[in-house]
């Protein structure tokens, strides 16, 4: 049972980081093209996109410890007593 509830717990973290790093992202992108454009930012708006790294990591590392926790609930065993 607590495997399971850890399978839904990181699968529902994974896709609430996507939607939003998403969010973020467009964000940081519209702010630095309103900079470029009227406050003079030298940096080209896609610099925004390197937002999207330490999401992504989190995402992944949640994606892996879902199907951890998915294949622990299933009866899987790692070989690993705990």
């Amino acid at each position: 049972m607590k495997n399971k509830f850890l399978f839904y717990l990181f699968a529902a973290l994974a896709i609430s980081l996507s939607n939003v790093m998403c969010a973020v992202v467009a964000y940081n992108y519209c702010s630095m093209q309103w900079g470029i454009r009227y406050a003079g930012y030298s940096a080209p708006a896609n610099t925004a996109f390197f937002l999207i790294i330490p999401y992504a990591i989190g995402i992944v590392i949640c994606a892996v410890l879902s199907r951890f926790f998915h294949k622990r609930s299933e009866g899987y065993t790692t070989g690993v007593s705990m």
